[in-house]
């Protein structure tokens, strides 16, 4: 991701169209380039929906399931790329001579100064509204039990007992016990469909057929106690423009909610991700601009930084680039008079 170099004057000395002419060669209008670090960040978003039996996971399968619903949202990929761009706070007009104009194109960049110019498409895509769990579609047994009870009723003048049977609602933790029993039923007939203890015979294509149906089975009556997830991906661009004369060369790049997911710098809801740019050294060029005899033409020398993306405490990811508004200024001559 390190910027090209090889030219070491970062300039676009074309004609600027509709400029007004102040003699034969015209006049060039440029812009002195910056760098903007791109960041396209990734992020899975994770909505866990808790099981009905949750608390009864570890008394009838020896499991622990979470008990609650939760969602949490983790980081799955960074790409990070600089792009040089004009930076329209720093446009010059000039008026070079015969000679230099053959030289300005031989240096030139492309980074014309223009009024409405877009140097880049962004885009933004939200999690779309979570569904309420559910689970009525899971399991087979039914939700209703029978309770002998006992009735009175006058006889003669005396009350007789009478022994009936009353529908009523299983409790949750019977009906959570009957998932685990099929639970534990499904796995014993895997095991002897593998083994060929069983009745019926079962070879190739059949086989694999009635294992995978169980395994179904399995994973349903199991969601009831260890709950299930549903996955969601979310991509967004941020950019980073460093500034020269900011004192902190940290910025929040992006922070990341566990309910909103990726979200803006300035959204203090989610958690910061810092990029930290630590330039080295670079020599000041001898002389300026306003000492030299003639016309000039102002460009710059970039600054190679470390730039480091982190969590807060953990790197995520590092590179070199060149930053140009990071570095110094110089000039050379475009006139020989």
């Amino acid at each position: 991701m390190r910027l090209n170099t090889k030219l070491t004057i970062a300039l676009a000395l074309i004609p600027l169209v509709g400029a007004k002419a102040q003699d034969a060669m015209g006049t060039v209008s440029y812009a002195l380039p910056q760098t903007t670090i791109t960041l396209e960040v990734e992020a899975v978003r994770e909505s866990f929906h808790a099981g009905p039996y949750a608390k009864f996971a570890q008394k009838y399968l020896g499991v622990n399931a979470r008990q609650e619903d939760q969602q949490t949202c983790s980081l799955s990929s960074v790409k990070m790329t600089p792009h040089i761009e004009a930076d329209q706070n720093c446009r010059y007009y000039i008026t070079p001579d015969k000679g230099a104009m053959s030289f300005l194109a031989l240096t030139s960049q492309g980074l014309v100064a223009v009024n409405d110019g877009s140097f880049g498409n962004g885009a933004e895509w939200r999690f779309a509204s979570q569904a309420d769990a559910d689970f009525s579609d899971k399991g087979v047994s039914s939700n209703l039990t029978s309770e002998a009870t006992t009735l009175y009723r006058g006889v003669d003048g005396s009350r007789v007992a009478v022994q009936q049977n009353m529908v009523v609602q299983k409790t949750l933790e019977q009906r959570a016990k009957e998932a685990a029993d099929m639970i534990f039923d499904l796995r014993k007939k895997r095991v002897q469909i593998v083994t060929g203890d069983t009745d019926a015979t079962y070879s190739g294509e059949a086989m694999g057929a009635a294992l995978s149906e169980i395994a179904a089975l399995e994973k349903e009556y199991m969601s009831m106690f260890i709950g299930y997830s549903d996955f969601q991906t979310q991509r967004m661009k941020c950019d980073v423009v460093p500034e020269k004369d900011r004192k902190s060369q940290t910025y929040v790049a992006f922070r990341l909610s566990d309910a909103d997911g990726i979200v803006s710098a300035d959204n203090v809801s989610g958690k910061p991700y810092l990029l930290e740019l630590t330039p080295q050294p670079v020599s000041q060029a001898s002389g300026r601009a306003s000492s030299a005899k003639g016309a000039v033409a102002i460009y710059r020398i970039p600054a190679i930084c470390a730039v480091k993306l982190t969590d807060g405490v953990n790197p995520i990811l590092q590179d070199r680039v060149a930053v140009y508004q990071l570095g110094v200024e110089s000039y050379f001559p475009i006139s020989s008079k």
